[in-house]
């Protein structure tokens, strides 16, 4: 229960925006979280990053962001997708972007003050004055996308994209990034290194389990042995046991320095440059770092510190 804490220390190291996860069985409630975050702060710009539509009705999601724009003016952003940890953690997959495009259509026409038919009913934002921000509401909207059919949704309804990897052609494109920046000599493999970034390299066994691929990984067959000594239905569960906080006991087996170094998760502060270097010119316009490990602040200076240069 930190986080507001962390994000009021970004704002004064001067980090322009604060997303915060949507994952509600690894994470404190989004929209509470950021509504303290409001409260203790006041120019970070806020936001889910990103919110899993299946999770809330769109009504929840636009009084949410009402209550969030009357808190933090001029501050809000918003990130819906398909889901990734939000849905993977309950067992579920990602949503059809075509329940993606309805969901984020309801939330926008219920924003601008509409009238929003879902699942068979009529509504309208009746908030009146003093119980949330006056429509129409404006916030930017970024879709988590992943692929051609995401980021067709987002040409049509959304200012930008959030995603993992750098995408051409649009105005917006805030890129995920995790990881540590390595002291001068430090090794990859180091403890404060592992702990700080040991959550990003499970991350990679994690993605590619998903995908049928982590046996090609480091120690990769171990790992899948080992996760696969739970029962199917439910092996998701101990999959995401840690995730995106640190890694987890069977993590811990394989994510070492190599791995680190691998995916590029554990750097040193010239060799990140190159790479945000290389990530602008492929698109990126913003950087969305998450820390990890037992020391955030510090972590979040070490970013702040390495990207001034």
């Amino acid at each position: 229960m930190a986080t507001p804490d962390h994000v009021a220390l970004a704002e004064e190291l001067g980090y322009r925006r604060a997303w915060l996860y949507d994952s509600p069985a690894l994470y404190p409630d989004v929209w509470m979280i950021l509504a303290e975050c409001a409260r203790r702060t006041s120019t970070i710009g806020l936001g889910p990053g990103v919110a899993i539509p299946s999770l809330r009705h769109p009504m929840a999601t636009a009084s949410a962001i009402g209550t969030l724009v009357a808190l933090a003016p001029g501050r809000v952003n918003v990130a819906i997708g398909s889901g990734f940890t939000g849905r993977y953690t309950l067992g579920q997959k990602p949503l059809r972007w075509s329940f993606v495009r309805e969901y984020v259509l309801a939330v926008q026409g219920l924003l601008a003050g509409d009238t929003v038919v879902w699942e068979g009913g009529a509504m309208r934002m009746l908030h009146p004055d003093g119980f949330g921000a006056p429509r129409p509401i404006r916030v930017p909207f970024l879709l988590g996308t992943g692929g051609p059919k995401g980021e067709a949704v987002a040409r049509e309804l959304a200012d930008g994209v959030f995603a993992t990897s750098p995408t051409q052609g649009f105005d917006r494109c805030s890129v995920l990034t995790f990881g540590t920046v390595l002291d001068d000599g430090e090794d990859p493999g180091s403890e404060r290194s592992l702990a700080a970034a040991g959550h990003a390299g499970a991350l990679a066994y994690h993605a590619l389990h998903l995908r049928g691929a982590a046996a090609s990984l480091p120690g990769g067959d171990a790992w899948v042995a080992a996760l696969e000594e739970f029962p199917e239905a439910e092996r998701h569960l101990a999959l995401h046991e840690g995730h995106l906080i640190e890694a987890n006991a069977r993590d811990r087996l394989v994510v070492t320095g190599e791995v680190l170094s691998m995916f590029g998760y554990a750097r040193t502060a010239a060799a990140w440059r190159d790479r945000l270097a290389q990530q602008s010119a492929a698109g990126a316009t913003e950087i969305a770092y998450q820390p990890a490990g037992p020391d955030i602040p510090g972590e979040l200076r070490r970013f702040m510190e390495m990207a001034r240069g």
